[in-house]
């Protein structure tokens, strides 16, 4: 079993490695909390991320939006839809618990960052600087550990969305 993890690890690497998705795997290991399995996990499900007119657009795919009742005059809010892909989801989910720690950058985080692009290191920065706070600010408020995740993985999509504006991954 493990010699089977292994050689799925080797492959997954590879694809990581490849040339249609090297540069944007690179990109997206920027982030605090997406390694490469992260990385191309987001890559592989969601195929073509440049597809998506918006951020919203993208947010909307992961089902991590808000969904919404409304007749009339009348509108009640709901929790999220889950109608996207749920393995991107998961990853984003995955992902935003990394953001609930101090906003310091790791030396693992500076090794992994060090060759990548000034804008993507740029774009990562301002991600951590506002989820970091963001989820401070809102378990001050009182808010519950799950529901500020799910706030943080998407707006992580958003800024995710925006890294593959800049470094989109080679169509095959």
């Amino acid at each position: 079993m493990l010699r089977l993890l292994a050689e799925i690890d080797q492959l997954i690497l590879g694809w990581a490695q490849g040339e249609e998705y090297s540069g944007a795997v690179k990109c997206l290991r920027c982030f605090k909390g997406i390694d490469t399995l992260g990385a191309i996990t987001i890559l592989a499900e969601a195929q073509d991320l440049t597809r998506f007119g918006g951020a919203r657009e993208f947010m909307s795919y992961t089902g991590l939006v808000g969904s919404e009742y409304s007749s009339g005059e009348r509108v009640i809010r709901g929790s999220i839809t889950k109608a996207g892909n749920a393995h991107i989801r998961r990853v984003l989910v995955e992902s935003a618990w990394a953001y609930r720690y101090r906003n310091v950058t790791s030396p693992e985080l500076l090794a992994r960052r060090k060759g990548c692009p000034v804008e993507a290191v740029k774009i990562a920065k301002k991600a951590q600087d506002r989820l970091t706070s963001k989820f401070w600010r809102m378990m001050i408020k009182g808010k519950k550990q799950p529901v500020i995740v799910v706030a943080i993985a998407r707006e992580l999509a958003g800024f995710i969305w925006s890294m593959s504006r800049h470094f989109p991954a080679k169509a095959a």
